[in-house]
Formats: C-alpha cells, structure tokens, sequence
C-alpha cells in the first residue's frame, strides 16, 4: 500500500477544526491566510499520498477563502505548483486582475511563487490536489509559470489523462506497493509536464523519454476503452495514435510487456470482476467473454485457464458459493443480534 495520512477535523473538538484545517493546508502546499462562512463547525476532510517529491492530496472541506499574500511569498516559498481537478462543488481564483472559475472536472493550477485568492461555493467542495516541484518538471520554469491560472480541463486530451490516472490512483490505493511510490511520482510528473507543455504549445520541447512515457500511457488508455473490441490489434492501435508498429512494440518492451499481452491481461482482469461479481451472475458465460473482447468462447476458456488455473465456470462458482456462505454468516449474526436485543429489551 502507498504511505498515506488521513486527516479529518471531526476528530477534534469543534472550537479548533478550522485553526488546524488551516494549519494542515499550509504544510501541504504554502502558508495561506483562510476564511469560512463555517469556521465554528469546520467541516475538512484530507488524504495525503506520497509519492517521492510528488504528493497527491484528495480532500472535501466546507466552504473556503485561500489567500496567499505578497509578505507570505517572500517569507516562505517551497517553490511547488499545485494542482487541483474540481470533482464537486465550484471555485473561483484571482492574481491580481487575473480570474477564472472552474467548472467540475477542470483543473486549477496554482503556484507558492505567485499571490492568489482562490475562494469556492457555499457548498462543500471535492478536489484531488497534486502538489510537484517546480524544478521537477521537464518545462522551463518561466514558460511553465505561464500555464499558471490556466483552466485545463480534465475531461479530454493530456488533461483527461491526467485527471484519470489521479482519480484511479486516489480511489484505491491498496492496489499498489510502497515501493510503487516514486515510480508513480515520476508517472505524475510526466503527464503534468505534458500537460503543461500542450497548454503552452510546446510539446516538441519535451525529452524523448517524457514523450515515450506519455505516449505509452495515452496508448493504455486508448486500450483499456476499446477491450470489447475483437479486432484490437496492433495494427489499429498503432494507426490510432498515428506511429508505427515498430515504434509501438518498443514503447511496451520499454516496459518489459508486449502489446498482446497487455491486451490479452486486461481483457482477463475485467472478465474476472464480471465473473465473481454476483450482479452478473446471470449473465452468461460467453456473453462475459464478448464483452471483453473474446469473439470465441473456446479462445476466452483457454487463455482464462492458463492465467488462472481454473476455467470461468468454476472460478465462478467458487465466488458465488463464497458469497452464499458470507450472506449465511450475515444472516446468522442478524439473528444473533435481534436475540440480543429482545434479550436487553426484556
């Protein structure tokens, strides 16, 4: 599992929520001076993921005032951009004549260089954070200051890669190591510096190995939304994305994977949540295995036995029996209970 810590005001008396909500956002980003409509009651719940120099930082809080003064900048400057995509709520920030607000799935991008006022609805907001050195980034730094105060939305291109492995990597981290860590660091870095490089028009100026790291990641996604299709191949992907085979090939070996087998994993891994999924338990077997791209029952048996040493039948009846006897035991202590507090009532 990743390093985490949680923080959450309801842990402390109510009196001290907001001072110490206050107090935890500047350590993760920059001092700041922060006002609230809710500052009796606060409300502010974060996740800090650490991922080397890179940190990911989920968070919902109640309604807030960022302000980060000239005086703040000059006394302390951990010389950082910050990143927020907006997953609920609205916000709004302001560097001097400068404005934006942001709808849902945009990204915010900020800087502990520049003075700000950054102020959200009355609503609770949900946004995932990503604060990254300014030196890590493979854009100079006076042209990446330019993207700052940009809206980037989340929902297409560089952005929407982006946006997609942080919610993935924020929704469960159980999935990945520790050791994990700094490789999913420099995987964070990369699309940032690609994102910022396509804000600027200036992807041409990116390194060789942040273009083959992007583009590798671009290629997986365009993967993963077209698994149902049997007639993925290669060939397709590669003119998809305009390079060639060659090129596509030693993008993956990089990785130590070749195409087919990454397809052929993916594929096998979404057909196995199908198949211990008891919603789906209807659903038949074949018809789980077009779904995922498998147009031959028989080609979807075998590869699904030599990955897992058992055929889809019977990997589902052991998850459907599983679930039979967890929903017995459910039941059992159900009744236990009731007992109990007939029991207690009397």
């Amino acid at each position: 599992m990743l390093p985490e810590i949680v923080f959450t005001t309801q842990d402390l008396p109510a009196s001290d929520r907001f001072e110490a909500w206050t107090e935890q956002l500047g350590r993760t980003h920059a001092p700041m001076q922060l006002s609230s409509e809710r500052t009796a009651d606060y409300r502010g719940h974060q996740r800090l993921i650490g991922l080397g120099d890179v940190t990911v930082w989920p968070a919902t809080f109640d309604h807030l005032v960022f302000r980060r003064t000239p005086r703040l900048v000059r006394q302390s400057d951990p010389e950082v951009f910050h990143l927020s995509l907006l997953r609920h709520g609205d916000g709004a920030a302001s560097w001097g004549r400068e404005q934006v607000a942001y709808r849902i799935d945009d990204f915010h991008v900020n800087s502990s260089s520049r003075a700000y006022e950054i102020s959200t609805g009355p609503d609770p907001v949900t946004i995932v954070g990503v604060e990254i050195p300014r030196a890590a980034l493979d854009v100079p730094a006076d042209r990446a200051s330019r993207v700052v105060g940009s809206r980037i939305s989340g929902r297409e291109g560089m952005g929407a890669l982006l946006a997609g492995l942080l919610v993935q990597l924020t929704s469960d981290t159980s999935a990945y190591r520790a050791a994990d860590a700094e490789r999913l660091g420099t995987v964070v870095t990369d699309l940032v510096s690609a994102v910022f490089a396509h804000a600027l028009d200036a992807e041409s100026g990116l390194p060789p190995e942040t273009h083959a790291r992007t583009m590798t990641l671009r290629i997986k996604s365009f993967v993963r939304r077209h698994l149902g299709d049997p007639e993925l191949t290669p060939a397709k992907i590669a003119e998809a994305h305009h390079i060639s085979r060659s090129y596509l090939y030693r993008l993956f070996q990089d990785e130590g994977l070749t195409v087919a087998s990454y397809i052929r994993d993916q594929r096998l891994a979404h057909a196995r949540r199908d198949l211990t999924d008891p919603g789906l338990r209807a659903l038949p077997i074949h018809a789980v295995a077009a779904r995922w791209g498998y147009s031959r029952p028989g080609d979807f048996t075998r590869a699904f036995r030599t990955a897992h040493g058992m055929a889809p039948s019977e990997l589902r009846d052991q998850a459907l029996n599983r679930t039979a006897v967890d929903g017995a035991h459910m039941d059992v202590d159900a009744v236990r209970t009731t007992a109990l507090d007939a029991l207690t009532h009397h």
